[in-house]
């Protein structure tokens, strides 16, 4: 009986084992939190509330950490590239998280909306506009093209 018990035993053992290791779970690349270190560098506009850009269309973004400035580059409302420059402000909201919101230069004023920001990795994250959830812009980590930087180099 007590070989029987124990073989029993380490069945179970093994079937547990075995289940515990199961490759069915996706890896999931940990969030990092959002601060001006972590979003610092250049990122591209991937998808704009669920669908792409236009064809030859682009968004990019630069965030400098040390002032807290940005650099838009974008065709959107132009077939030529437009710079736009301005500062970013990073909040933390006790019920939705890290939330950013910007100033352009030159008096041109604020960014339309505040953005929550999700699922930071090093290479991706996400925006959605805190007053339209349906408004979800996805950036991912990129070089900004050759001669978007002329001016600076």
């Amino acid at each position: 009986m007590k070989k029987l018990l124990k073989g029993a035993f380490l069945a179970l053992m093994a079937v547990v084992t075995m289940t515990a290791c199961s490759d069915e779970e996706p890896y999931q690349e940990p969030t990092l939190d959002v601060t001006p270190n972590n979003i610092a560098g250049s990122w591209r506009l991937a998808s704009w509330s669920g669908g792409e850009l236009a064809e030859g269309g682009y968004v990019y973004i630069d965030f400098v950490r040390a002032d807290r400035t940005f650099t838009l580059y974008q065709n959107v409302d132009s077939q030529q590239l437009r710079t736009i420059t301005g500062s970013y402000y990073i909040e933390t909201d006790a019920e939705l998280g890290a939330v950013i919101r910007g100033s352009y230069d030159y008096g041109k004023g604020d960014w339309a909306n505040r953005y929550i920001v999700t699922d930071l990795t090093d290479d991706r994250m996400v925006w959605t506009a805190k007053n339209n959830a349906n408004d979800v812009s996805v950036y991912v980590r990129a070089e900004l093209p050759e001669g978007f930087k002329q001016d600076e180099e």
